[in-house]
This record gives structure tokens, sequence and C-alpha cells, in this order.
């Protein structure tokens, strides 16, 4: 994807494939005003100019950043080379860790490959964005799946593809809190606020990406 143009295009037709807008930020890798942002740009006629009686949010969009990892994604190869630079950030904690979580969708795939390197149990959590549309998140709930390991009161490692506020880590952290487990440390492909804990677990990145402006 090169600009915003493509982002808009990308927006409109995973909604009309019916995935929500959470769904939709976690495929783009945005936030969730992002998404949705993108998407009523892509319910304007190409020739509409949008208006503050269409939308709350000004005409040129949310401050955010995109991530594009699909070159990174689409290859088993550079997958696992990726994966095994995240395990190495991870293995410094902890010596009997035998648990990692992927936060799905995007870090399934890559927890995978992690708790491979690591040699641990798998698990995955989905969190509650995937069922936002718009209004109150808190009123939703995210869930771990059945079909792959249980936390069962143990030490884990969670693992994700990018970190834009931290509110989907810190999600996943309670939750796994929540289930008796203790996270010992977190680890990302990309950062793009800088985080280095979330609830007092360690947050690693193997790219931090810093937005430098001049403030106005």
């Amino acid at each position: 994807m090169k600009n915003v143009d493509d982002l808009i295009e990308s927006a409109a037709e995973l909604a009309a494939r019916g995935l929500s807008k959470g769904e939709i930020a976690d495929e783009l890798n945005v936030s969730r005003e992002t998404a949705s942002w993108l998407v009523e740009r892509s319910d304007a006629a190409p020739t509409e100019q949008p208006t503050q009686t269409q939308s709350d949010r000004p005409a040129s969009g949310p401050q955010d950043i995109h991530v594009d990892w699909s070159a990174i994604g689409r290859d088993s190869g550079r997958m696992g080379h990726v994966a095994a630079a995240m395990a190495d950030l991870l293995a410094k904690h902890g010596e009997n860790v035998d648990l990692t979580i992927g936060i799905e969708k995007a870090g399934g795939p890559i927890a995978t490959l992690v708790a491979r390197e690591l040699g641990t149990d798998l698990g995955t959590y989905t969190p509650a964005k995937h069922q936002w549309e718009e209004g109150d998140i808190e009123d939703l709930g995210g869930t771990f799946s059945r079909n792959f390991a249980t936390i069962r009161d143990r030490e884990c490692y969670v693992v994700d593809d990018t970190i834009t506020s931290g509110t989907t880590m810190r999600e996943t952290i309670e939750a796994i809190r929540a289930e008796g487990g203790e996270p010992l440390a977190c680890v990302v492909l990309a950062d793009k606020q800088g985080i280095e804990t979330v609830d007092d677990v360690p947050v690693y990145s193997l790219v931090q990406v810093i937005s430098v402006g001049k403030e106005e």
C-alpha cells in the first residue's frame, strides 16, 4: 500500500466482505479511529467533499502511522527469521516459561513460530476490538481459543504484530491475569508509540516508529 487512497480502497473492500471496523483496524495495522475514518471516506462519493456533518473527524484524517509488513508475512522463510529475532528478545525473561500467547489475527501466525523457537505451548487470544463497530469497546469482551493451549496459571509470553496505543496489549494482559496466568514479557514487530511497559510487563519490538513533527 502506497498512500491513503490505497488504504481507503482496502477499507472499503474489507467492509464489503463484512469485517467489523475493529477487524479492519487489525487487518490494516491502524487504530480503530483510523479504520473508522477510512471506512467513512470510502462511503463518500469520489467527488464529494467531507463536511463536519458527515464526520466529526478532520478531512485530513486522524494522526496515525500505517505499518505494512506484508513483505515478511507472505514468505514463511522471512517470517521464520523474524520470529527467531522476536524469540531472542523474549528469552531473557523467565527460565521455565512454557506458553506463548498470540493476539489474533496477525499475532497468531507469528506467535506460532516464536513458540517453536522457544519450545513452548501455543495459545491465542481474540481481542474485543474484533467485534467493535462504534461505541464503548468496554462493553465487549475477548476470548481465548479452546483449540490451543490454556493458561492454567502458567507464566507466558505475549506476541502481536504491531502496537499502536497499548489498549489491545493491556486487554490481553488483563485477560491472562484473570485466568491466573503471569505474562512476563511482550514482543511485537513494530511499536508506533515507543511503549516500554504495559501494566508493568516489558514490551519489546524489532522496530520503533517515531513521528517527528513541528508543533504549531
